[in-house]
């Protein structure tokens, strides 16, 4: 019974130490299988037609056992590559912008397209796109009944005319939602009840996505132990 005890916690531990690797690695492969699969297989019998329209002289099956099946075919993931770089680049101007909210509004419309995209956008909004977000502090305060804290985001003050009428006051404050902090609620609350932290926005988020397993010593802790183990 205790060896069994002992294979089980030293397998746990050690597909803990194991997975997030795996996963990191089966991830990449799979958008590299993906781009190969789906993208970069049309990119070089495009290519392959081009070359056969400027010359006859070539036989199509060695351009395919090149372009399509041998070495040349990595050129198509390149390309691809690359043409998502020159889509992002138009995205970013003012051109691309308006249209891209153009296709995005007719896409809100679609029955069932509008029922998951905007889920899909904030994901990868979250982990993709560079947003500068205006988030000054983290502070705690008792949320979302007395005695029970939560930790929120300072975004801004509160809204002028809930101040006024209260006369006191407000923070607006996003508090994360776990394990998933890109999504959460947004409230106001009298700055003299929040309690300001000592902690990054970044050592924040990490506690909520890990249901508060991971503070901010423990990441200090483990950020050491990696720097002494590549020394």
């Amino acid at each position: 019974m205790q060896a069994f005890k002992n294979f089980r916690s030293y397998f746990f531990r050690g597909m803990a130490a194991l997975l997030p690797t795996i996963l990191t690695i089966w991830i990449f492969v799979q958008c590299y299988i993906f781009i190969q699969d789906k993208v970069s297989i049309h990119i070089n019998r495009g290519v392959i037609q081009l070359i056969l329209l400027f010359s006859d002289s070539w036989e199509e099956q060695f351009l395919v056992d090149f372009w399509v099946d041998g070495p040349g075919r990595i050129t198509g993931f390149f390309v691809a590559i690359i043409g998502v770089c020159f889509i992002g680049a138009f995205l970013a101007s003012v051109v691309g912008r308006t249209l891209w909210h153009y296709v995005e509004r007719n896409l809100m419309r679609v029955p069932l397209v509008r029922k998951v995209y905007p889920y899909i956008k904030q994901v990868t909004d979250f982990f993709l796109a560079k947003k500068n977000l205006e988030i000054s502090k983290v502070v705690a305060f008792e949320y979302p009944r007395k005695n029970t804290w939560s930790i929120g985001l300072v975004t801004g003050t509160g809204l002028s005319k809930v101040t006024r009428s209260a006369a006191t006051d407000f923070l607006t404050v996003f508090v994360p939602t776990s394990p998933t902090p890109f999504t959460g609620y947004v409230i106001m609350v009298p700055r003299a009840e929040t309690i300001e932290m000592e902690m990054s926005v970044e050592e924040a988020l990490r506690y909520v996505i890990s249901g508060g397993v991971i503070t901010p010593a423990e990441h200090l802790a483990f950020e050491a132990s990696q720097k002494k183990q590549e020394d």
